[in-house]
């Protein structure tokens, strides 16, 4: 299965990519593709914008959103799972903890 990771980056410590990455690695491991937004926005100085622009690209793409912890208070997260409501993709919660 495709996978687009979405959640909270702004505010956060090194943007929250550690939790993008760990939750990558750990779909990749259970043979998904993954599409990690910490790894197509690599830039931390890349302007919001640009870097959703790129993001939805990517999000089409796939079949499912893996939703980090917070991605509610997150208005990129939101807009990403918005579309992929409307898309009628396959909505996948992280566990919390």
């Amino acid at each position: 299965m495709r996978i687009y990771v979405a959640g909270p980056m702004t505010g956060y410590p090194e943007l929250n990519f550690p939790a993008f990455h760990a939750a990558a690695a750990a779909l990749r491991a259970q043979g998904h593709h993954v599409e990690n937004p910490a790894e197509i926005n690599a830039d931390p100085k890349a302007q919001w914008l640009d870097c959703m622009r790129m993001d939805i690209a990517r999000l089409v793409t796939c079949d499912a959103v893996y939703l980090l912890p917070g991605w509610e208070k997150s208005r990129g997260a939101k807009v990403e799972h918005g579309l992929a409501l409307g898309l009628g993709f396959q909505i996948i919660h992280a566990q919390e903890g």
